[in-house]
């Protein structure tokens, strides 16, 4: 029987790889299957006609462990007595030369290759296979290079040649089917205005930052050349700016052939707002020779909302976009600079948004398994993952415990079990490395951890927040072994050993960070803490949140939030870490009005600082861009962030109240809590049951209520004058008297 080989080019062609087979059709065919996956990336085709059905496959795992394969259907492509198969290979992750900050190492193979099956079954019942061994071609490309940091060079005057045939490699990572959803580019965004910045710069805007590519479709003469550069944002001048890119240069450059041209990146992909045209033919640039297509994982929306106040509409157009950039087969930082990695702390921080916004189980369920792959056998896990060669990042709390967050938060949306069975063991894990750090098994404050990452409460310019970071990792301690009893709970396990060792750790978290009740130390105040301290925005919302205080303090702790965020002029100072919870601390202990404030709030830190100068997406820092046009920082600045956009969920679960009592929706509680300045909110949500409509609208003496719920799903309805309603599918419209606020 033929076994595919891993294949590649005999040697470096200066190009990217074509590597060919001639197929013969020697009876009726009734079927044809290709089964393939590559280190690196590839694009397959038969008898010139595309197979691949997505970008970059076959994805990016931690090829250490796994590396997937597709499998496709190409039964309609070998007709005829002979075709051709062909596989376009590029570095893709797999090869980056700059995977990170990981300059001059390919983190997991020194260049791409390929293993692939290709299956013909006739209809008198025989088959034939056609394999990858040294019986292939390699032939060159227009794709002179291509590179996911640098950028790609394609040709279009090249004539493939044939350079030699395949040489065999050794690929020892273990082939799995794809789990993952396809990468797929499917809306168009068309080009704003060309610009011609005050330093005699051409620069095309598109209107939207976004993660994808810019397609050129051209006539032009012959050896004519277009070159350009990405950038997210143009100076406090006008002028165009992509310092924050830091290596990723992100180069595209493109040779004309003297007849009608289309081009665009192939293995390569840019973050991107603005292109600077560096070359371009003698003439005057037509903008419709421009379009933009924006990349993600082929993820189902599955919330729209829309509200009376246009700024926080643009938020959540801004939280979309910045979710759709940086879920790119795996939810990454951010998709522009040198790095676009996997980072722990943002995946958790808007797991829940995301998985409203979106139906994220199958892009879940693929990157869950890597993370437990990343998983280390003492149970702690680095920073990131897919890890990425020998890119060390901190073990750290808040980030290491997307390991129990993420699976909770998934199995809450979607109501699978089993996303929680297959991490219980990790989850339990993570539990346990933390309880084996230092001398005392209740408090976690050894190592070197993150913190409340760009919280602003420190002085201007410092990464790390004023929270003591001990409070934070011994707080999401907490929160950890919480998940890990509901977890067996739901799973029909026996949870004692975690319950008594949640005690423990509130007891330990009050003496060693309390006292009377309230966090230790001075009060953190906005742009002014030296010190780290215990008293600041963030540990008292997640004392409040995480349960980390005893029910007849809650009034007087959520006072002193009150009290830090008037003395920031109501604004907040959270970072990465308290952000997603300062909301929900508010609200939870009436003072959804303050919420509001925070949510309204347009003089950085906030929301909709960012939105009054022209955001499209979420930024990394509140103040990427102060008042004065000042930009933060180039090493570490980007502009599609999307953390901060985790306020959706305080958005959707607070404000329009949705709460699904039973994981899934199938039970469902909502208890909205509107405010007069929002005027109008109106959320359609397809739910896994159906679709859930919750809108409430102030009118000139009431506020309006109207729901939709699918018929089977069992909703409570609690409405803010604490009259409460059962019902069951269709329509619902109520009316109460005007609120003040």
């Amino acid at each position: 029987m033929k076994v595919a080989q891993w294949i590649c080019a005999p040697q470096e062609i200066g190009c990217c790889p074509s590597l060919r087979k001639s197929i013969a059709v020697e009876k009726d065919l009734k079927k044809a299957v290709l089964r393939i996956t590559a280190m690196g990336v590839y694009r397959a085709y038969i008898g010139g006609k595309s197979v691949t059905d997505g970008a970059f496959m076959p994805g990016w795992t931690n090829y250490n462990h796994f590396v997937q394969e597709q499998i496709y259907d190409v039964t309609s492509l070998c007709v005829g007595k002979t075709a051709e198969i062909e596989v376009l290979l590029g570095d893709g992750w797999a090869c980056a030369e700059m995977l990170g900050w990981v300059a001059k190492d390919r983190p997991y193979a020194p260049f791409p290759s390929v293993r692939a099956t290709l299956t013909l079954t006739y209809f008198d019942g025989t088959s034939q296979k056609i394999v990858t061994d040294e019986s292939w071609e390699v032939w060159t490309s227009r794709i002179l290079y291509s590179e996911l940091y640098f950028g790609e060079v394609q040709d279009a005057r090249v004539v493939p040649q044939k350079i030699g045939q395949a040489k065999k490699t050794n690929v020892h990572a273990k082939i799995i089917r794809q789990i993952g959803e396809k990468i797929i580019a499917d809306e168009t965004v068309y080009p704003r205005e060309l610009i011609i910045t005050p330093k005699g710069e051409r620069v095309i805007d598109f209107g939207q930052n976004m993660a994808g590519w810019v397609r050129v479709r051209i006539h032009g003469n012959r050896g004519d050349r277009i070159s350009f550069v990405p950038a997210e944002i143009l100076d406090k001048d006008g002028n165009f700016y992509n310092e924050n890119y830091r290596k990723a240069s992100s180069v595209c450059t493109y040779t004309l052939s003297g007849g009608d041209d289309e081009f665009m990146p192939v293995f390569s992909f840019q973050g991107f707002r603005y292109i600077r045209l560096d070359e371009y033919p003698d003439k005057e640039i037509d903008l419709d020779e421009f379009t933009a297509l924006a990349l993600h994982s082929d993820i189902k929306r599955t919330c729209r909302f829309v509200c009376g106040n246009e700024k926080i509409n643009q938020l959540y157009s801004n939280i979309v976009w910045g979710q759709l950039s940086n879920y790119i087969d795996v939810p990454t930082d951010c998709p522009q600079r040198d790095e676009r990695l996997g980072w722990l702390g943002d995946a958790q921080v808007f797991c829940r948004t995301a998985a409203i916004n979106f139906d994220v189980e199958k892009f879940f369920r693929k990157w869950l398994k890597d993370l437990r792959a990343d998983q280390k056998e003492d149970g702690s896990i680095e920073g990131v993952s897919p890890k990425a060669g020998k890119l060390g990042t901190r073990i750290s709390s808040g980030w290491g415990d997307a390991l129990t967050i993420c699976p909770w938060e998934i199995y809450k949306a979607f109501g699978n079990k089993e996303i929680l069975s297959d991490s219980l063991e990790s989850m339990e894990k993570w539990v346990a490395y933390i309880k084996s750090t230092g001398d005392n098994p209740y408090l976690w404050n050894t190592g070197n951890h993150y913190g409340d990452w760009l919280a602003t409460d420190a002085p201007y310019g410092t990464c790390v927040g004023a929270t003591d970071i001990g409070l934070v990792c011994t707080a999401f301690y907490a929160y950890s072994v919480d998940l890990v009893i509901r977890a067996r709970e739901t799973l029909g396990m026996d949870a004692s050993e975690y319950k008594v060792l949640r005690k423990e750790i509130g007891k330990a978290f009050a003496l060693e960070y309390t006292e009377n009740g309230f966090p230790k130390g001075e009060p953190a105040i906005l742009g002014k803490t030296e010190k780290p301290t215990c008293y600041t925005q963030t540990a008292l919302a997640l004392m409040l949140y995480f349960g980390l205080c005893r029910e007849e303090d809650k009034s007087k702790l959520t006072d002193a939030l009150v009290s830090l965020i008037e003395q920031s002029g109501k604004r907040m100072s959270t970072g990465f870490l308290g952000t997603p919870y300062i909301l929900h601390a508010l609200s939870e202990n009436g003072r959804s009005d303050i919420a509001y404030d925070l949510l309204l709030q347009e003089k950085a830190p906030s929301w909709l600082f960012s939105v009054n100068r022209g955001a499209t997406t979420m930024w990394e820092h509140w103040d990427g861009i102060d008042e004065e046009g000042r930009i933060w920082s180039k090493d570490m600045n980007s502009f599609n962030h999307y953390a901060y956009g985790a306020v959706f969920d305080w958005i959707f679960g607070v404000s329009a109240g949705i709460v699904p009592v039973e994981a899934g929706y199938g039970k469902i509680r909502i208890a909205p809590k509107p405010d007069k300045r929002l005027g109008f909110s109106d959320i359609v949500f397809e739910s896994r049951k159906g679709t859930i409509r919750a809108a409430w609208r102030y009118t000139i003496d009431s506020v309006r209520f109207e729901y939709e719920i699918p018929a089977d799903i069992e909703a409570e309805i609690v409405l803010p004058n604490g009259k409460k309603y059962a019902v069951k599918g269709g329509k619902h419209i109520f009316s109460i008297p005007a609120l003040k606020k």
